[in-house]
């Protein structure tokens, strides 16, 4: 059994969105076993709605909530008893291999290095989403954990990320791509031109130089390395952008008789496209680098990505990916240290 954690008070959408992602992910894997951390009656109200199989969900009962505005240092040090500290705590001491959630990202964050800790070697640990392209997904790593990032820091997103895409997406040799204002090598702010010719002579990645944001989509990397305050801004984009097309194709649609007799004829086929672009449908955002799996969610998040950012915790399970990270940054590091 792989045993989650999961976050029930956390989101805009607690617990009702949480809950039932939960029961969706057990229903639909007989492999998992759910920890719901949060106030217990609260929970056994929701899940007295569903029908599961009760030895795969147990609830932890939690008296605090750490809520999105509240300093995410003095949040872990003082609300002991909230649901993100005894989860986090929970991967800690191993009752648990995962914890998902969709509350405060600061707190998150900050409880991921502290309580559960960093991988031996490992300088910064990165939100790791996968984003949709026309040819699959990529990997853009990292996307708000390292604002303030070093050129050190972004060659181990680098090797994580293509751990990640080969082990779990089955990207064989997966092409590593540095976000750039152009092509040339010689273009970018000092922190690009400094990681540059790191990335450019690390043996063991399949680096591809620089990508422009308007080849993102495209695919043309298979990992999208950069600091967290540019990969922010690049995942909002992309949800804000990908959304809005999802509204003016459906209102298109519905302009005249004409558009709505082809909108009919094309909706199974249409349907599946958008979901493909659809954020959701790919699961939370792991941050890699930690000695337990923590993965984040949209705040906003719905059963369909709190049940997929389960089901996700699987395949990290299965493939060893901390193992991997551990055998190939340990070592690095230590040559660097000598």
């Amino acid at each position: 059994m792989v045993n989650v954690a999961v976050d029930a008070m956390g989101g805009d959408n607690a617990p009702v969105e949480i809950v039932k992602g939960a029961i969706e992910a057990v229903n639909t894997n007989k492999e998992i076993k759910i920890f719901l951390v949060g106030k217990e009656a609260v929970i056994k109200e929701e899940l007295a709605q569903y029908t599961y199989d009760i030895s795969q969900v147990e609830i932890v009962h939690a008296s605090e909530v750490i809520e999105t505005a509240e300093p995410p240092v003095m949040a872990i040090r003082k609300k002991k008893d909230s649901s993100i500290v005894k989860a986090l705590y929970m991967v800690k001491d191993g009752t648990c291999d995962a914890f998902v959630s969709s509350g405060s990202t600061g707190a998150v964050l900050v409880g991921g290095q502290v309580i559960v800790g960093r991988i031996g070697g490992v300088e910064r640990p990165p939100l790791a989403p996968l984003i949709p392209t026309e040819n699959g997904v990529s990997l853009l790593i990292d996307c708000g954990a390292n604002v303030d990032a070093r050129s050190s820091h972004l060659v181990q997103f680098a090797k994580m990320g293509s751990i990640y895409m080969e082990s779990i997406m089955g990207v064989k040799n997966p092409r590593v791509g540095i976000v750039n204002n152009g092509a040339e090598e010689e273009k970018g702010n000092a922190l690009v031109k400094e990681t540059f010719p790191l990335l450019k002579n690390c043996p063991d990645i399949n680096f591809i130089g620089s990508v422009e944001a308007r080849d993102i989509p495209a695919g043309v990397a298979d990992v999208v390395v950069c600091e967290a305050f540019v990969g922010n801004v690049i995942l909002k984009l992309y949800e804000g952008v990908g959304a809005t097309l999802i509204k003016k194709v459906k209102s298109g649609m519905m302009t005249s008789l004409r558009s709505k007799m082809g909108a009919f004829l094309v909706k199974p086929a249409l349907k599946e496209t958008l979901k493909s672009f659809d954020v959701q449908e790919y699961g939370g955002a792991p941050l890699l680098g930690l000695n337990g799996l923590v993965v984040k969610t949209h705040g906003s998040a719905t059963a369909v990505e709190i049940k997929n950012s389960i089901l996700q915790c699987l395949d990290f399970k299965s493939q060893q990916i901390n193992e991997k990270i551990r055998e190939r940054i340990a070592p690095a590091q230590s040559q660097k240290t000598d």
